[in-house]
């Protein structure tokens, strides 16, 4: 299983990125997904999950209005849309995946997830 995660950068407060996480080597439909990030100094965190149809998601509170969590399930790829970033969401973002029986399972602890993808750094400057 390969989870490779791009589409960080250097962003202006107020700004958008899209992150994207393109999978390999798994059934992609029957895995949830889930954005964590983590900055210096911090632990890693919960950002969003999604079901594996894309039915149900769930948001850390911190991003809930600003932030969406999408899959293409035909790509293998699950997105983070960011809007109105702030300076506070600067870290390293990491995809990972668990696989599920329940089509609408959410998982928010990254003791959850077996795979985990290599981290896109968001910046944003204030």
């Amino acid at each position: 299983v390969q989870l490779q995660a791009s589409g960080g950068g250097l962003v202006q407060a107020g700004g958008s990125l899209r992150l994207s996480c393109a999978a390999s080597g798994l059934a992609f439909s029957s895995y949830v997904m889930g954005w964590f990030r983590q900055a210096p100094g911090k632990e890693r965190e919960f950002v969003a999950t999604i079901s594996r149809s894309g039915g149900s998601t769930r948001y850390t509170d911190s991003v809930k209005g600003r932030f969406t969590i999408s899959r293409d399930n035909a790509k293998n790829t699950v997105f983070l849309q960011m809007n109105y970033l702030k300076a506070e969401d600067t870290a390293a973002y990491y995809c990972a995946a668990q696989f599920s029986l329940k089509s609408d399972s959410l998982l928010m602890g990254s003791g959850s997830y077996n795979y985990w993808g290599q981290g896109t750094l968001v910046t944003v400057s204030s």
